[in-house]
């Protein structure tokens, strides 16, 4: 497998670099989450201070991605707009992938005329991968990391040829260990970027050794597992100081914010998962995927090397299953289960570039697998151009409107001695540092167990003496005999966020003693 810089890798990372800065010129510049402004703000603090934490002086373990954060510092540390850094960061993840796709697609299909090109360009293209590289969070990192773990390993195996059709070697894969080590180390930061990514690494590796079950490929797997540890220990060692356990609190707050979704059948929580995912040229992909998988079995029956093709769907169809058990929140366009569609996408090109193959035979086959092939091209760009820009750019408007306004308010307006109560912390971290409690427990987790009790949480506020809080409309806790007067101190009046079915950022003055100022 060729793996030297070439002409269609540069041709990818500048479509790449085009598309996210069209996404993030017309959207203004800034991020359509404010979970992105946590990760600025830990990094602007780490950079500043030496300190994991999100309120200076505090150590706090609210950050779903270490090593992202560790990036963005670095950006801090070079004096490099922050926005620029995080959205060329982004950029240049989305034409990795890219590349990744371009070779992984050779090797499973060698003798389909540009199949890489095809399949790196279908990547490129996907307007949630695009969203999401033009988004300042992690997302198209753990993307990249979920191509560049199964072409590590084929990486082990030496090239037989179309003749042999099959994506691994034959008999003596150079299973060095530097390779080992290399491997070791990529698991290791792809499960740094999201902790789910382990089971990615688990699954890479059950599937090297059914195909290579010998004392060589373990020892190989010793060795990666020893360097997978030693860059994983320091961050687990962290966590366990910060929470006692192994997880950021996210991991806690985001499994009780999901309790009222787990009593839907599993059924609905896939299709909850799903739909999202299905907006885009990605709904034609699937004959394709169905084909790559019947493809791959049949294959792998003769040559079980081929076993380790199955890694692309298996991690995510295995990804959006997870999250559908555990965590069904499709929010953002599903951007937790996004980094699934690098594998089906570049799985449901493959498959229809073999359909197409197939097809051959009749006339009625090859005008059919053309016409969903041109469709489906149509339509990936269609979305990129069309409702995937606007999407952007509507998320980015309404967290300017909102989160960004508030954010600016209470820095001007309201003393930083007042201890504020806030649910979207992000960018009032960044543009107004201060003590804070926060009522969806990523930097406060006392107030986990109160996220679905609302006299626990009034009662929390009032003993822990909240001056201020910030709140969208069902945010707010409803009115128990613990609540305070509510008096309005501030609201956005943003236009976009009630358009779009939302409500306003509010904030008010806690009354606790009743009457308002």
């Amino acid at each position: 497998m060729r793996s030297r810089f070439r002409p269609e890798d540069a041709l990818l990372l500048l479509v790449a670099l085009a598309l996210t800065a069209l996404y993030v010129l017309v959207a203004g510049g800034n991020f359509p989450l404010d979970d992105s402004w946590i990760h600025q703000t830990y990094a602007r603090n780490l950079a500043q201070t030496g300190q994991w934490a999100f309120v200076p002086g505090v150590p706090s373990a609210a950050s779903t991605s270490p090593l992202y954060t560790v990036v963005l510092t670095v950006g801090y540390w070079l004096n490099i707009p922050f926005r620029l850094w995080a959205h060329g960061l982004g950029a240049v993840m989305l034409g990795v992938t890219g590349m990744l796709g371009l070779r992984l697609a050779e090797r499973y299909a060698p003798n389909v005329k540009r199949i890489g090109l095809i399949s790196g360009l279908a990547l490129v293209f996907t307007w949630h991968l695009i969203w999401a590289a033009a988004s300042g969070m992690e997302t198209p990192i753990f993307a990249m990391f979920t191509l560049l773990l199964p072409w590590l390993i084929t990486r082990q195996i030496v090239d037989v040829g179309a003749r042999h059709a099959s994506p691994l070697q034959e008999d003596n894969p150079p299973q060095t260990i530097l390779s080992a080590v290399v491997f070791g180390v990529a698991a290791a930061l792809t499960t740094l970027t999201r902790a789910e990514g382990v089971l990615l690494v688990g699954l890479v590796g059950v599937v090297l050794l059914i195909v290579r079950p010998s004392v060589r490929t373990v020892r190989w797997g010793v060795i990666a597992g020893i360097a997978f540890a030693l860059v994983l220990t320091p961050y687990l060692a962290l966590n366990y100081s910060l929470t006692g356990g192994p997880l950021p609190n996210t991991a806690a707050a985001k499994i009780m914010y999901a309790q009222p979704y787990l009593t839907l059948s599993l059924v609905y929580r896939l299709q909850l998962m799903l739909t999202p995912l299905a907006a885009g040229g990605q709904l034609l992909l699937i004959p394709g995927l169905v084909a790559y998988l019947i493809g791959v079995i049949r294959r792998a029956r003769q040559d079980r090397r081929w076993l380790l093709a199955l890694t692309l769907p298996a991690w995510g169809f295995g990804l959006i299953l997870l999250y559908a058990i555990q965590l069904p929140l499709n929010f953002q366009h599903g951007r937790y289960v996004m980094p699934a569609l690098p594998a089906l996408v570049l799985a449901g090109v493959v498959g229809t570039a073999w359909l197409i193959r197939s097809a051959n035979a009749s006339l009625i086959g090859r005008v059919l697998t053309r016409v969903l092939a041109l469709s489906t091209a149509v339509i990936f760009v269609g979305f990129t151009f069309g409702l995937g820009l606007q999407a952007h750019v509507q998320d980015v408007t309404i967290i300017d409107e909102e989160m960004v306004r508030s954010a600016q308010y209470i820095a001007e307006n309201i003393p930083a001695t007042d201890l504020l109560a806030v649910h979207d912390i992000g960018a009032v971290g960044y543009f107004a540092p201060r003590r804070i409690i926060d009522t969806a427990g990523l930097v406060t987790p006392e107030t986990i167990p109160f996220v679905w009790d609302d006299a626990g949480m009034w009662a929390y506020l009032r003993e822990h003496g909240a001056v201020y809080l910030m709140g969208l409309e069902d945010q707010i806790p409803k009115d128990t005999d613990n609540a305070p007067q509510l008096c309005l101190d501030f609201t956005t009046g943003g236009q976009t966020a009630p358009r779009a079915g939302g409500s306003n950022m509010t904030i008010y003055y806690l009354a606790w003693a009743g009457g308002c100022p």
